[in-house]
């Protein structure tokens, strides 16, 4: 009868130790929060793609903008868009490398805290970047 005893307490006292008011587990919960920021960030890539193609279409149509925009400053639109969809690739492999070294099957709360932690500074790399592209192609 202790042994049972001891084993219920034991259980109840693991149980309590690994989960959180809501019922998750601290891993779980971080691997909630990662993912949710994943989500978020996940389908500015498709708008990131589109910007790139709208940028190349620009630089490749210059000459002609310049005729009907006299004071268009090519040299310095070139430069600045080529940043740009520098920037627009770069968060995007971001993503990718991110999403190809994830590992959803772990169990170390440590893992889970750093690749928080790696999501929300994308994120803010995409909000940037995101910000960036709206600024910058709005004239055209």
């Amino acid at each position: 009868m202790n042994k049972i005893a001891f084993v219920a307490i034991a259980s109840l006292a693991i149980a309590a130790c690994g989960t959180q008011g809501n019922g998750a587990t601290p891993v779980k919960a971080l691997q909630d929060s990662t993912i949710k920021i994943h989500d978020e960030i996940m389908p500015q890539i498709a708008h990131f793609d589109r910007d790139a193609v709208k940028i190349d279409s620009i630089l490749d149509n210059l000459k002609n903008m310049k005729t009907a925009k006299a004071d268009l400053d090519t040299s310095s639109t070139r430069k600045e868009l080529s940043i740009l969809k520098a920037n627009l690739e770069s968060a995007t492999e971001h993503m990718m490398d991110w999403m190809k070294g994830y590992n959803p099957d772990s169990t170390d709360v440590k893992y889970f805290e750093t690749e928080l932690q790696k999501v929300s500074d994308m994120k803010k790399i995409f909000d940037n970047v995101s910000k960036e592209s709206h600024e910058k192609l709005k004239s055209f």
